[in-house]
């Protein structure tokens, strides 16, 4: 999340540039000025994904039913996160052996993502891919991401999710102390309500991520009433982020 700040005397007479709508009133309860200027992921995505050309892109037939799974872009998050994600993966492809399964796996880590395929959805039909997250999302038809940034690119792809969230039990408590919202993922936040399942800590359980996935597989109405909201979102967060930023730099600058 980029932000400029400054501060000149104890009223806060500076400005900002942040990427999400709600920062500014954030920042002006601290007495900083600040304006919103778009996230740079509403012009990088498409407002309509391409899927076809995704799925041609990835090897994957039409008629599929692709679930994406992204357990997170660091070790860390990997490693609480990942066992529960792909466990859930052996869980769906046990109940349902269509289920095709796609992981977006950052440079440098697929050691240990291998591995941990291996543990826990040795016979699940899960296919890594190097990177690729966009294309990943852009072809699924649903996703289970790991709670950050991905999400609001699941979101921006317009594609039904289910956020989920690990960390070491002593972390996680002090993280609970600090917690002003009463959700984690972005899309939830930005719409004010659990528009996407939150599972966290004890709740991500393979069980759980099954069947929350399973419940937009099964209700395509939901779905499309999601992707109609996710569209606000997109047409929310795509400004002209160059010009704004710079217009916002320019204003301190001149100060």
């Amino acid at each position: 999340m980029a932000r400029q700040a400054h501060r000149q005397d104890p009223q806060g007479d500076g400005s900002g540039a942040l990427h999400l709508p709600f920062e500014p009133e954030i920042f002006a309860k601290h007495r900083i000025n600040a304006v919103y200027v778009g996230h740079p992921l509403a012009r990088v995505i498409p407002i309509e994904p391409d899927k076809e050309a995704a799925r041609r892109s990835l090897g994957i037939d039409a008629g599929e039913t692709v679930v994406a799974l992204l357990p997170g872009s660091r070790r860390s998050e990997i490693q609480y996160i990942a066992p529960r994600v792909l466990a859930a993966a052996a869980e769906m492809a046990r109940q349902r052996p269509g289920l095709r399964f796609v992981v977006p796996v950052v440079t440098g880590l697929r050691h240990v993502v291998e591995p941990l395929r291996r543990q826990y959805a040795a016979a699940a039909p899960i296919e890594l891919l190097d990177g690729r997250a966009h294309e990943a999302l852009a072809a699924c038809d649903v996703a289970v991401v790991a709670s950050g940034t991905a999400t609001l690119e699941t979101a921006l792809f317009k594609r039904p999710m289910v956020v989920v969230y690990a960390m070491h039990a002593l972390t996680w408590q002090m993280g609970k102390r600090m917690a002003y919202l009463p959700w984690v993922s972005l899309p939830n936040i930005l719409l004010k309500e659990a528009a996407v399942p939150e599972l966290l800590q004890r709740d991500a359980s393979a069980g759980k991520i099954a069947a929350a996935t399973f419940r937009w597989l099964d209700d395509p109405s939901a779905c499309a009433v999601l992707r109609e909201r996710f569209l606000g979102i997109h047409h929310e967060l795509r400004r002209d982020t160059p010009r704004l930023a710079t217009e916002a730099i320019e204003a301190i600058l001149t100060k």
